[in-house]
């Protein structure tokens, strides 16, 4: 099993260790409702070096990655961020993924870490069927990579740095610790403010004393705690973002996902005339009236959670299929996300889920459950 570089940060901590996708990483330190709560009021460090970082470059790269990624890549500006798809030929989803464009023939792709040897070889067999000249190499096991999220983490981050603070969300920059590069970009999974911070192995020790001087993680009030893999989970959810695996997979069609920004169905127009990957089978869904489900949310009465694969019922009818739930530790209540049928779609909609032996009561509702003061 694969340890990241902050493993013994998280045993010193006390945090439970589980497998997660191969990698031995921190599921909970205190408790999964106390880390989420404390990103949502102050901030969060989270350990996030089991997703995959694949560095592509060379002649051919911004070719490449047009045609393996549903968003345009050709028109990204230096330094900025792109959450895209890889989709498969059938216009299901492979993996979603963040693009960040170095230069112009430079990119740094961030992977789910389930996908990341899928991927790699998925990159590998495009980049050789077209002939192009392309350099694919993975960074994952020489890197770390780790998140800060919340709403006092700007100001901390201002203490250290006057050019972070400034960034715009989905772009990045790249500073020097002494002779160590990092990649700092103003993104995140928990619909809070913050970063996330690609950062070579060694460098481990010294970027953890720099984020965390003068904050003591053990103090009740303490600005920054450590949090877990868990919290991750059910602030993504909150913040109404897909995680794969549950939201995504291969076999779920990329126009059901509602992430229409992240799909350019017109890409054969730019000058390389480079289509997508699936992107004919999602004209071809398009042109056949669309898809015939949608992603949506479900707020649900009692205390009840819903779980993955519990159905859903509409009018005494199957209607569609639960993907992930919790039990809001912001709102206070069970929410859900879960695919139905585009004509029980609309919010307002009453709806049960099935629970085996029991009916959990809900109601659909716009996505995201949650979403932070500007």
């Amino acid at each position: 099993m694969h340890q990241s570089p902050l493993h013994d940060f998280h045993v010193k901590n006390g945090a439970q260790l589980v497998d997660f996708a191969g990698w031995h990483m921190p599921i909970r330190y205190t408790g999964i409702q106390q880390e989420h709560l404390q990103v949502r009021r102050s901030g969060g460090l989270f350990d996030v070096s089991h997703m995959g970082r694949v560095n592509i470059s060379g002649l051919h790269a911004r070719r490449l990655l047009e045609h393996v990624c549903s968003r345009r890549i050709g028109n990204m500006k230096h330094g900025q961020c792109r959450y895209s798809l890889v989709c498969n030929e059938q216009g299901g989803i492979r993996d979603d993924v963040i693009v960040m464009r170095h230069d112009e023939d430079e990119f740094t792709v961030v992977v789910n870490a389930s996908n990341r040897e899928k991927l790699l070889g998925h990159f590998e067999q495009v980049r050789e069927s077209r002939g192009w000249k392309a350099r694919i190499i993975d960074n994952t096991f020489e890197t770390a990579m780790v998140a800060l999220q919340g709403p006092k983490i700007m100001d901390r981050i201002s203490k250290i740095s006057s050019e972070i603070p400034t960034l715009k969300r989905y772009w990045f920059t790249t500073k020097n610790l002494l002779v160590m590069k990092l990649i700092v970009s103003r993104t995140g999974y928990t619909g809070e403010d913050g970063v996330e911070v690609i950062l070579p192995a060694k460098a481990v020790p010294m970027a953890m004393k720099l984020l965390l001087a003068d904050v003591k993680i053990d103090a009740p009030d303490a600005e920054i705690k450590p949090i877990g893999l868990g919290a991750r989970d059910t602030l993504r959810l909150e913040a109404g973002m897909p995680l794969y695996g549950h939201e995504l997979e291969e076999n779920i069609n990329a126009l059901e996902t509602g992430l229409d920004f992240a799909i350019a169905m017109d890409k054969s127009t730019e000058a390389d005339g480079e289509m997508f990957i699936g992107q004919q089978a999602l004209l071809a869904a398009q042109d056949a009236g669309g898809p015939k489900r949608k992603l949506v949310g479900l707020v649900c009465e009692g205390r009840r959670t819903p779980r993955q694969g519990m159905p859903i019922m509409i009018a005494n009818q199957p209607a569609g299929q639960v993907t992930s739930g919790c039990l809001s530790p912001t709102l206070e209540r069970p929410i859900a996300m879960g695919y139905v049928a585009i004509e029980h779609a609309e919010p307002g909609t009453a709806a049960l889920i099935d629970a085996g032996k029991a009916m959990i009561e809900g109601q659909i509702v716009a996505l995201p459950f949650y979403k932070r003061e500007r």
